[in-house]
């Protein structure tokens, strides 16, 4: 009787457990409006800025595919600068935003002479997919946009990669890959440190919930539908791997990917590193509290390793 009971108590708590676990895979993993980002997604503004206007209007931009390993059609807009140059900045957007709100970086690189590459992460913008994959899929994506701009623009191409929030995450996620000696330097804001840890704390913040058991039901189930565990999508073990040159921007007053993360994304690598710390800047903000100190500190970094 005792053991009908048990049996029964421990196959509830199982359905209960993969019940919570698919519910928080399609809130957290699967592409579609997301009622906590109702101010707008990290890394974008909700009143359109004049750069992205401009950005949205350019009559010089045309569309680039790839395909990935794993057989998605993927989209990049890219945007030739106004005289030849073999300077390339790859740009990646944040969690479900798109190229298109990218436009102020992409202003910014544009502005420096730069070529500029702005794709559609995987699940995102006009790019094929039915999951989130926090920079870890992203990263392999990156490579090919990477060897795109070497076939595309020539050789002595000099390439360096920026990104914001999860894009953030996305290029230094691909910092621990094997990259061309093309790629010469990277500008990270605001990324987290795993795919595990920043789920793990917004899990904390918007649920008040333990990482154990759910987040682990979850990873379960994303390895199942969307091939990865959260686990697996750590910056900070690529960044061990990584010898480029990386400047890493965080607002101290950041609550969504929690400032603490810096030190241990900034530890983690060993190649030549700069940090710049955005006072009272929220997530994804430092640009917009100070754009002119902004632009001169990823400007002065890049002139260094680009030339």
């Amino acid at each position: 009787m005792w053991k009908k009971i048990l049996i029964g108590i421990v196959i509830i708590i199982i359905v209960a457990l993969v019940g919570a676990g698919l519910y928080f895979y399609n809130y957290a993993v699967v592409p579609s409006d997301k009622d906590f980002l109702s101010e707008g997604t990290p890394g974008t503004d909700v009143i359109e800025s004049p750069e992205e206007t401009w950005f949205k209007t350019e009559e010089n931009r045309t569309y680039w595919t790839i395909e990935s390993e794993d057989g998605l059609t993927l989209q990049a807009i890219y945007l030739p600068a106004d005289k030849a140059t073999g300077k390339n900045a790859v740009l990646a957007h944040g969690y479900m935003g798109n190229a298109e709100t990218m436009g102020k970086f992409a202003k910014m690189y544009h502005d420096w002479g730069y070529n500029v590459l702005v794709p559609d992460a995987r699940g995102h913008g006009k790019s094929e997919g039915s999951y989130i994959g926090f920079g870890w899929p992203e990263r392999k994506d990156y490579v090919q946009w990477i060897n795109q701009i070497i076939q595309k623009n020539g050789e002595d191409s000099q390439i360096t990669l920026y990104g914001i929030s999860m894009g953030a995450a996305t290029v230094m996620m691909t910092s621990g890959e094997k990259l061309p000696e093309n790629v010469k330097a990277i500008v990270e804001d605001c990324g987290y440190t795993s795919a595990e840890d920043e789920l793990s704390y917004q899990l904390k913040e918007m649920f008040n919930l333990p990482k154990f058991p759910l987040i682990y039901v979850t990873s379960g189930i994303t390895k199942l539908c969307a091939g990865y565990f959260f686990g697996e999508a750590s910056a900070v073990d690529q960044l061990k791997k990584n010898k480029l040159p990386m400047l890493f921007i965080h607002g101290d007053a950041d609550d969504f990917v929690p400032f603490y993360m810096l030190g241990q994304v900034y530890e983690a690598t060993k190649g030549p590193k700069e940090k710049f710390v955005v006072k009272d800047a929220g997530h994804a903000k430092a640009f917009s509290k100070d754009p002119e100190k902004y632009k001169q500190e990823v400007s002065r970094f890049l002139e260094k390793y680009i030339h």
